[in-house]
């Protein structure tokens, strides 16, 4: 029961979220999803409906540096990735869309490393 009302509350700020996003689409979105062993992100372009860059702690970049991907240090690790992959395909600015999830922890490491490596949002 617990688990449910949970995943109701998720999908309630995930759709104030996405209201916001509506409003510009022009702007590139930086999702991010996180389950008990894994975090992924990628950057969308809403208008062509594709996704530009992406990294996630199952991609094989991240599995040659480290073997876990459910903590703090993997989150660092696959935002760091995903804003050196920004930056190579020019990437600056972004809209962060967390996609629901509260801004603590794996979620907020994962920005502060995307943010370090020079995309804005």
């Amino acid at each position: 029961m617990k688990t449910t009302l949970r995943r109701r509350r998720r999908i309630n700020r995930k759709q104030r979220v996405k209201t916001k996003t509506q409003r510009h689409p022009e702007k590139l979105r930086l999702t991010v999803f996180k389950s008990a062993k894994h975090i992924y992100a990628q950057i969308v372009s809403d208008q062509e409906r594709k996704t530009l860059v992406a990294e996630s702690t199952v991609s094989k970049s991240f599995r040659e540096q480290m073997k876990y991907g459910g903590n703090v240090k993997a989150a660092v690790l696959v935002g760091s990735l995903l804003g050196e992959k920004a930056a190579q395909q020019g990437i600056k600015e972004v809209y962060y869309d967390r996609n629901g999830f509260i801004y603590t922890g794996r979620v907020k490491a994962l920005a502060d490393a995307v943010r370090e490596k020079g995309v804005k949002f």
